[in-house]
C-alpha cells in the first residue's frame, strides 16, 4: 500500500474505532508493523493532525482538520439529520438541546445546496409514546462518566430493596424501552447495570477513579458477551 493511502487509512481508523485505540490495533488496520505505526503517527502529527495518546496507552484523534463539514454527501446528511432527531426524541433535555445545537452548527458550515438538503431531509423520527420514564439529573451521571468520578446513589433495586451505594459510572446505554447506567458497584464489588429511574437520590462525590474508566468499560463489555453476564439491579 502506498504511504499516502496508508496514512489516510490510519486517519480513518482513528475516526471510526473507539478511543483510545492501541498501536497494535492500528497497525493491524493499516497492515504495518507497530514500529512503522509509531512513525506514521509521528508523520500525521507533523502534518498537523491533533492526535492524543502515547505508546502503551493508545491513541485518539482529538481534532480532525482534514475533513471539512462540506464534504458530507446527501446520504450522509440524511444520516446526520436522522441520528440527531433520534437523540432529540430519546435524550434528556440537556442532550436534546445539544443535538439541536449541533444540527444548527453543522448547517451554518454547509454550502447552500447542502443546507437545502439538510432542511428538506426525507428522514424523520416519531415516537407515539414516551420511551423512558422520568429520570434523575442525567447531567450528574454524564459528568461522572466524563470526569471519571464516583457517584453516591440511594437506589431501589428490582426487588424494592433500598441501599446506599458508591458507583463508578462507566457508560449510559439507551435501549429500546430502557435506559441503563453501566457501572462498577463498590458495594457489590462487581459490574452492575443501574436503572436511572430507580435512583432516589444522586450526588457527585468528587472522588476520582481515573484513569480506569476505559479499561473497566472494555472488561464489562467483554463480560456482557459471555453467558451469565453481570446482573442488573
Amino acid at each position: 500500500m502506498a504511504r499516502p493511502d496508508r496514512l489516510f487509512r490510519l486517519l480513518q481508523a482513528l475516526r471510526m474505532l473507539p478511543a483510545p485505540v492501541t498501536a497494535a490495533r492500528l497497525a493491524d488496520e493499516t497492515g504495518v508493523s507497530v514500529r512503522s505505526l509509531y512513525r506514521d503517527i509521528a508523520s500525521l502529527r507533523a502534518a498537523g493532525a491533533d492526535i492524543g495518546g502515547e505508546r502503551g496507552y493508545g491513541y485518539c484523534l482529538i481534532e480532525d482538520g482534514t475533513l471539512p463539514p462540506q464534504m458530507f454527501n446527501r446520504i450522509e446528511i440524511e444520516a446526520l439529520v436522522l441520528g440527531l432527531a433520534e437523540v432529540r426524541q430519546m435524550g434528556d433535555p440537556a442532550l436534546a438541546e445539544a443535538a439541536a445545537a449541533v444540527l444548527g452548527k453543522v448547517a451554518a458550515t454547509l454550502p447552500s445546496m447542502s443546507q437545502q438538503h439538510l432542511l428538506h431531509a426525507v428522514s424523520r423520527v416519531h415516537s407515539f409514546e414516551a420511551r423512558y420514564p422520568a429520570l434523575p439529573d442525567m447531567r450528574i451521571i454524564r459528568e461522572g462518566c466524563w470526569r471519571e468520578e464516583a457517584l453516591m446513589i440511594h437506589y431501589a433495586d428490582k426487588a424494592g430493596e433500598v441501599t446506599d451505594r458508591t458507583i463508578w459510572p462507566l457508560a449510559i446505554v439507551y435501549l429500546d424501552q430502557m435506559l441503563v447506567v453501566l457501572a462498577w458497584c463498590c458495594l457489590r464489588q462487581g459490574f452492575r447495570m443501574f436503572r436511572p429511574e430507580r435512583i432516589m437520590k444522586l450526588e457527585a462525590t468528587g472522588a476520582s477513579f481515573r484513569p480506569r474508566r476505559v479499561a473497566l468499560l472494555r472488561a464489562y463489555l467483554a463480560e456482557l458477551k459471555m453467558p451469565g453476564c453481570p446482573p442488573s439491579n
